[in-house]
């Protein structure tokens, strides 16, 4: 009786203590996480860890869509730990699937890596370091042969082979760049004194502006005279203009609809935006007094990137629904794909003084590529430590290129040839999920979909950060900087050492001489013979610029020419 009183007088305690005191208190439909924390349901083992201590990948006995069960340790991990040469699960059971097999023998490596038996691709120069990083550990096997005769190691230029694995090697003036390959040294990029033109001679920089810019007190800063400039940015409440001193902002459209890419053609103060969801291209004069949107063409949807070639009046602009590269005159009369087959673009950028067009891959193998204008020539400029670059912009005066990579967090650069690759600005609370971006004299501009905001940072070195604009609960996407000067009719926009020097031998010269004398003397016969000749076809474009055929982007030998579609104030089409 003793023990029974005992047991009810435990019973009775028990029941007037607040059980749920000091435990976490979870809403119904959510997770319990063992630090305490709560997250949803269907959310509990989807590959993701939530909860921060893992809690709720644990103990599941299936695994939902994007997700693989590891069985030993009954813990879901993320579709996208498959088959990346990382043993995620305790038994490796996510490395030793069929299509693990069936990768390995499809899998290419670049010429700057080593494939490893079971197809993973690791850097060359971790080939025989003592340190196994394949799986299957044949990135140490065999390391008693010369590297070098087997596709000169992955080295560009010079590979020297060492009794324990084998290095790669540059000529003078050239540095290595990712263990494998040489470039040139460049003083100037490197000092990134120079907002504009840099000379080097004897160990000392001098630097210049472009006209329409001065020099100011700063050294080699470039400050832009004359016109003011101004920001066009794209959001879900229409199409803003801002100030780029001050907070001063505006509608100028007022259509809801998914925010994205804009440009202008400064010359005429000419806007053109699209939104992803939509597959017409809108165009709008802001010297007109009632600022009416037009439709410039039907094109596709999807569209992600848009760009303008100020010299020959065409739109450029790439699209997820086509994988392609398109462009069209800035009538809208005519318009072609250039580029087929990409993955997922992501923007693009042209420069029409040199002849080229660059665009942004996020696919599969993200990457940045160039051209020549008609979309021949393709060259590509970034394709390793990249992940997802989702906007791109030029640098003018300097010969670089600007790419924001929203994986990384990160904006960098590069040279229109694919080297001096510096990366510029990393995450700092503003870069978290950026959409558009421009580079203006000394500082590089970005949209930031996460803080809402306009941001700007030094543009050689990520340096003073400035939130320019904030814009609330609207999130931009596009931007462009309207200035006239940032579309030059220059003929020659880069006179930094960037540019190929002069040769310094005469052969050259005289070699120049020959040809061109022999040229007019041909010239001139011909002159004298031309009733017997036929002029050659040349296809004008857009009043006085005229291409010659085999360069131009809109000849359509192959694919029909799309009319552009009447104005709103003929078929009443506004924005």
């Amino acid at each position: 009786m003793e023990h029974l009183g005992a047991l009810l007088l435990l019973l009775t305690c028990v029941s007037r203590f607040p059980l749920t005191e000091g435990f976490p208190k979870c809403s119904t439909g959510l997770f319990v996480c063992n630090n305490g924390g709560c997250v949803p349901q269907n959310q509990r083992c989807d590959g993701v860890n939530h909860c921060g201590d893992g809690s709720d990948e644990i103990s599941c006995s299936s695994c939902t869509n994007g997700s693989f069960h590891c069985v030993a340790a009954a813990r879901c991990v993320s579709a996208r730990s498959i088959c990346d040469g990382k043993l995620d699960c305790s038994d490796g059971a996510d490395e030793q699937l069929d299509r693990c097999a069936l990768l390995s023998k499809t899998q290419t490596c670049t010429r700057s890596e080593f494939r490893c038996a079971n197809g993973q691709c690791v850097p060359s120069s971790w080939r025989c370091d003592h340190s196994t990083d394949c799986v299957d550990r044949s990135d140490e096997e065999n390391c008693d042969q010369n590297e070098c005769e087997i596709n000169n190691g992955g080295c560009s230029h010079m590979c020297i082979d060492l009794s324990f694995g084998f290095m790669c090697d540059c000529p003078s003036g050239m540095r290595l760049v990712q263990d494998t390959h040489c470039e040139d040294v460049d003083h100037c990029l490197d000092s990134d004194v120079c907002d504009q033109i840099c000379t080097h001679s004897n160990g000392s920089l001098a630097c210049e502006c472009q006209d329409g810019y001065e020099l100011t007190g700063r050294s080699g800063q470039c400050k832009a005279t004359g016109f003011g400039a101004h920001v066009v940015v794209s959001t879900q409440e229409g199409v803003k203009w801002m100030d780029l001193g001050d907070s001063e902002q505006r509608n100028i459209t007022y259509k809801r609809v998914s925010p994205g890419p804009v440009t202008a053609l400064n010359a005429n103060n000419t806007i053109y935006w699209t939104s992803p969801e939509n597959d017409v291209i809108y165009r709008m004069s802001l010297d007109s007094s009632d600022h009416r949107p037009a439709v410039l063409l039907k094109a596709s949807i999807g569209i992600q990137g848009l760009a303008v070639d100020w010299i020959h009046e065409l739109l450029y602009w790439v699209s997820t629904s086509t994988h392609g590269l398109h462009v069209a005159s800035l009538n809208g009369s005519k318009q072609r794909q250039l580029v087929s087959g990409l993955s997922r673009p992501t923007a693009v950028a042209v420069h029409p003084l040199l002849g080229y067009v660059f665009w942004a891959d996020s696919g599969a193998s993200p990457r940045i590529e160039r051209a020549v204008l008609d979309g021949t020539s393709r060259l590509s400029l970034i394709n390793s430590s990249i992940r997802s670059p989702v906007t791109i912009s030029l640098d003018i005066p300097r010969g670089l290129l600007y790419w924001a990579d929203s994986g990384l967090r990160t904006i960098s650069r590069v040279a229109f040839d694919g080297q001096h690759r510096k990366m510029v600005v990393e995450s700092n609370g503003y870069l978290d999920q950026p959409f558009g971006m421009a580079v203006f004299e000394s500082r590089v501009y970005w949209s930031d979909q996460l803080t809402n905001s306009i941001c700007s940072a030094d543009k050689h070195n990520g340096n003073m950060l400035e939130v320019s604009q904030r814009l609330g609960s609207v999130s931009p996407a596009g931007l462009v900087i309207l200035q006239p000067l940032l579309q030059p009719a220059d003929k020659d926009p880069l006179q930094s050492e960037t540019r190929t020097p002069l040769p310094d031998s005469p052969f050259p010269w005289i070699l120049s001489l020959t040809v061109i004398t022999s040229l007019l003397l041909v010239g001139a016969v011909l002159w004298r013979q031309r009733s017997e000749f036929c002029a050659p076809r040349s296809l004008s474009l857009l009043g006085d610029v005229t291409l010659k055929e085999s360069q131009d982007p809109l000849l359509l030998s192959k694919l029909p020419v799309v009319h552009e579609h009447k104005d709103d104030t003929q078929n009443g089409s506004t924005l």
